[in-house]
């Protein structure tokens, strides 16, 4: 008879770009076609909008990405003012960083189960699968009460989930971190502000609905998910020049890019995303927004198409590429960070 550690026994490991330079790499990509050309591409106009220090990075993330390894590559970005704002999921916000800072980990599946992995064994197991990765459900439980604790612990009323995540750093401060690298907690301590417009669906959601069933008919947290269109949209007004770092599609690219119209919806002139990539494995044969291009969101008035590239590849391939390319080339360390988060909580006292 199996039991859990049978299964969780090798972590995944997150990438580390700052001890790999891929200029050379990325540099010969340049010469080459296809995807390898359009990757080089990107990765020029991200270390473009890096060395515009007018230009105010948006961030956003969408897919198992934390839980596949890639952690450490969004940390860095933070810690060395290459992003400003993020735009995620909720899984990967919660679900994946939040989980690992509170001392838990993603385990790669063994060769040997991959090919047929019974998956009712893992729910006897509270194993829970993602791809080829593994998580405990019964740690993840635990990731569900730690979302409630700091919902008890707030004045009840509606809180943007940007305000929601930056008390979920404020805890982990509390409490201590437990992993060496945490988005969660580097954003808080940069000032780097974490929306997740659908956040309710991840751990979080578990943690909130648990939070409201308790109280009943009385005063409660919620999530105000217009508060954070309009909190982001803020940021588009408040620093017209902006650039789109976007890894797959969905909600989060989607957010990103309509706040160029919400803006105009409340009478501000904000131009157009002056930058825009996206690393994506989504094409248009199905209308999805994911496959969407950022050629056709320019005929929504949200990306100039000056400097914009879709890349058309896995983001475990193809971010640590762009990422590292960019940190290697060293345009960020003429920037400063745009500290938005603090912007956000000077415009809510005005307000």
């Amino acid at each position: 008879m199996p039991v859990k550690s049978d299964f969780l026994a090798s972590t995944i490991e997150h990438i580390d770009i700052l001890n790999h330079d891929v200029r050379p790499i990325v540099d010969a990509m340049s010469k080459m076609a296809f995807s390898a050309r359009d990757l080089a591409r990107a990765a020029e106009i991200y270390d473009r909008m890096l060395a515009d220090t007018d230009c105010g990075v948006i961030l956003c993330l969408a897919g198992s990405l934390i839980s596949a390894g890639l952690k450490k590559v969004f940390v860095d970005l933070i810690r060395a003012n290459m992003v400003d704002a993020i735009v995620s999921t909720g899984a990967n916000i919660v679900d994946q960083d939040f989980f690992e800072a509170l001392g838990f980990r993603h385990y790669i599946a063994e060769e040997r189960l991959r090919a047929g992995l019974d998956d009712s064994t893992l729910r006897d197991l509270h194993i829970d699968r993602i791809y080829d990765t593994l998580i405990d459900e019964d740690e993840l439980r635990i990731c569900d009460e730690a979302t409630k604790i700091v919902a008890d612990s707030l004045e009840h009323r509606p809180y943007s989930s940007r305000e929601f995540i930056r008390e979920m750093g404020a805890y982990l401060d509390r409490v201590g971190c437990k992993a060496t690298d945490s988005i969660i907690y580097e954003a808080y301590k940069a000032d780097v502000p974490i929306f997740c417009p659908a956040f309710s669906d991840c751990s979080a959601g578990f943690g909130l609905v648990a939070h409201q069933h308790e109280r009943g008919d009385g005063p409660k947290v919620s999530i105000d998910s217009v508060k954070d269109f309009y909190e982001l949209t803020q940021l588009k007004v408040k620093n017209p020049s902006t650039g789109l770092f976007m890894i797959g599609g969905g909600v989060p690219k989607n957010f990103a890019q309509d706040i160029v119209v919400a803006a105009e919806i409340i009478g501000e002139d904000a131009p157009m995303h002056k930058y825009a990539i996206q690393i994506t494995v989504a094409d248009v044969r199905d209308g999805a927004l994911s496959g969407s291009t950022l050629k056709e969101a320019s005929s929504w008035g949200k990306v100039d198409t000056t400097y914009e590239q879709m890349v058309y590849s896995e983001a475990t391939l193809a971010v640590p590429l762009i990422a590292g390319y960019a940190y290697h080339v060293g345009s960020w360390k003429a920037r400063q960070g745009k500290k938005w988060a603090t912007l956000l909580d000077a415009v809510a006292q005005v307000s």
